[in-house]
């Protein structure tokens, strides 16, 4: 089984707040079996993230203070798509120059998620970034709030993965990166990922629908 595009009618659609960043919604929601239910989300434009990784196996990760959880996390470089149509490939490279100071000469998809899909409207592509070279900040970029209060660091892929399962990292970009990168290389299936330009349903349903509202 695999995961199905399905839009439940909306009786009723309310912008209770509207953020910068995202927007919180309340929605009334007709049930295919009649009668409704009411749900409430934080509307999100989606991100794109990507896990670097070098020729030593080690990951380029940012240390990043998380206002909302209170704690400075272990993250890969990663940003908003918050330009409606903006290529998601063009800007995981903006952001790998922007955060790390990073380009790569191979690019691949290695995994699509949702943040956490009962609140938050928010698809992530993660990608995979090889042959690392280093790069200057894209022009007219300025480092502020919390970037610049965050460094750059190379950790082994297999520290990563301990970490992860000891609990002590934590953000669903890098969790699921990390994993999923360690298994497609025990699997040797790393130059069998999807293209760095594969479709992104998910990014395209919500670009479509927030063009709607």
């Amino acid at each position: 089984m695999i995961d199905q595009q399905e839009s439940w009618k909306v009786i009723r659609h309310t912008v209770k707040a509207e953020g910068r960043v995202q927007d919180f919604i309340e929605d009334e929601v007709e049930l295919p079996s009649g009668g409704s239910m009411v749900r409430q989300y934080a509307d999100h434009p989606g991100a794109v993230s990507i896990i670097a990784l070098d020729d030593k196996g080690r990951i380029a990760v940012v240390d990043q203070y998380r206002h909302p959880v209170r704690m400075r996390l272990i993250e890969p470089p990663a940003g908003l798509m918050d330009v409606a149509h903006e290529d998601p490939l063009v800007a995981a490279k903006r952001e790998l120059a922007e955060e790390a100071m990073l380009s790569a000469g191979k690019w691949s998809v290695l995994v699509d998620i949702f943040t956490s899909p009962g609140g938050l409207a928010e698809p992530i592509r993660v990608y995979l970034a090889r042959d690392l070279k280093p790069a200057p900040r894209p022009e007219g970029f300025v480092v502020e709030d919390e970037e610049a209060e965050m460094s750059v660091h190379w950790i082994d892929l297999d520290e990563l993965v301990e970490n992860v399962y000891a609990g002590k990292i934590q953000s669903p970009t890098m969790v699921n990166g990390v994993l999923s990168l360690k298994l497609a290389l025990e699997q040797g299936r790393v130059e069998d990922l999807r293209p760095a330009d594969s479709p992104w349903p998910a990014r395209e349903r919500l670009v479509e629908r927030r063009s709607q509202s």
